[in-house]
């Protein structure tokens, strides 16, 4: 049976009207709510995208007008730019849910994608789990993306988070600062909030992505439980009731408060989503109010 596909054309048509923005400068690269996209003599055509309402008028090209009836802004590309990182997560507690995380969180990957290429942002998908995985560098158009939706696919749950290890790999292989979007359930028994703190102290641009299952939040469980670990495969045994739920969702809401703080501090940003939004109301709510996109 054909996959059915991460995002559907309706939604990527509606995807061209965003752009991924920065809130910081980075010396000597140009990007985000710097200028970037130009045309005219002396600078590189790279690609078409449809016109909006705002668009200017130099930049339309004609010539398609006259054939097609419909109206093209021509794109060009300045460099260098600010590296556009996709972090994502696909340990094996990403698995978990009515609709899975990790699903979930490569179409949000996926449409994230899209916007930076429509917009010739150079963009990076870099899956992790206990380690970095293999790396797909994506750039010059939206012709790049059925590739990335390719390997977006391919792409496999396993292992367990461990976010000290990728702030140490992720510094060591990625020396460059620029614009760094973790999309997570930022589960790690460790704590993910140091490391975080650490490539924002380095110098990157966050956006925190926090992506959790209904159940992750307010379980519906009820009585004597035998609970296995995702991730790590120990089992636990509990007593749950209405109070322990309780207690349970405060717990998690001021973990989300914890990676929040983070995410804010030096000028980064944070969004929480549960999977129960949908993947369209997620990038033209949250995300566009407040986790990069305009």
């Amino acid at each position: 049976m054909k996959p059915q596909p991460l995002i559907d054309s309706a939604l990527l048509e509606k995807l061209e009207r965003l752009a991924i923005r920065w809130q910081k400068s980075f010396p000597g690269l140009v990007g985000g709510h710097n200028i970037s996209h130009f045309a005219g003599s002396g600078q590189e055509f790279l690609d078409h995208r449809q016109f909006h309402h705002g668009d200017d008028l130099r930049a339309v090209n004609w010539r398609a007008y006259l054939r097609l009836e419909k109206l093209f802004l021509k794109m060009f590309q300045v460099e260098p730019r600010i590296p556009v990182r996709i972090l994502l997560d696909c340990s094996n507690s990403m698995t978990t849910g009515a609709v899975s995380k990790f699903d979930y969180a490569r179409k949000l990957a996926a449409a994230l994608c899209y916007v930076g290429l429509v917009r010739l942002d150079t963009i990076c998908i870099q899956p992790f789990g206990s380690h970095l995985g293999d790396s797909f560098l994506c750039g010059g158009g939206r012709h790049r993306f059925i590739p990335a939706v390719n390997f977006l696919q391919d792409l496999k749950p396993s292992g367990r988070t461990d976010y000290f290890q990728i702030a140490r790999e992720f510094i060591s292989t990625y020396p460059q600062r620029g614009l760094l979007m973790i999309i997570s359930d930022f589960l790690d028994d460790s704590g993910c909030e140091r490391p975080l703190q650490y490539l924002s102290d380095f110098g990157h641009e966050l956006v925190l992505v926090q992506v959790w299952a209904g159940e992750d939040r307010e379980p519906s469980w009820e009585g004597q439980l035998d609970l296995t670990d995702a991730e790590t495969g120990e089992k636990l045994e509990i007593g749950f009731d209405d109070a322990s739920r309780r207690n349970y969702v405060e717990a998690f809401d001021a973990y989300s408060r914890d990676i929040q703080k983070v995410g804010l501090r030096n000028g980064g940003r944070y969004v929480g989503i549960s999977t129960d939004t949908t993947i369209e109301d997620a990038i033209f709510g949250p995300l566009a109010q407040f986790g990069g996109l305009e």
